[in-house]
């Protein structure tokens, strides 16, 4: 993971200030962690495995995981 990190950031991006930095990197590891597939999910993403578990059992959720997606505000 910090060969990632160092390879997506600081080798790539020029950053003015910490405040900058501490930013990008917070951007890439939730970018990171959201897009990972894990062994213990069965080879799904965290979302995939949310999205998979609401289509099983609607009733364990109080929203629809589809909502939370982050889209254009057009």
């Amino acid at each position: 993971m910090n060969r990632t990190i160092k390879e997506a950031t600081v080798k790539r991006f020029h950053d003015d200030s910490h405040d900058q930095l501490r930013q990008h990197l917070a951007d890439l590891v939730a970018a990171y962690n959201f897009a990972r597939r894990l062994k213990t999910l069965r080879g799904l993403t965290p979302y995939e495995a949310i999205c998979k578990a609401w289509t099983d059992d609607p009733s364990r959720f109080t929203n629809d995981p589809h909502h939370q997606i982050p889209g254009p505000n057009i």
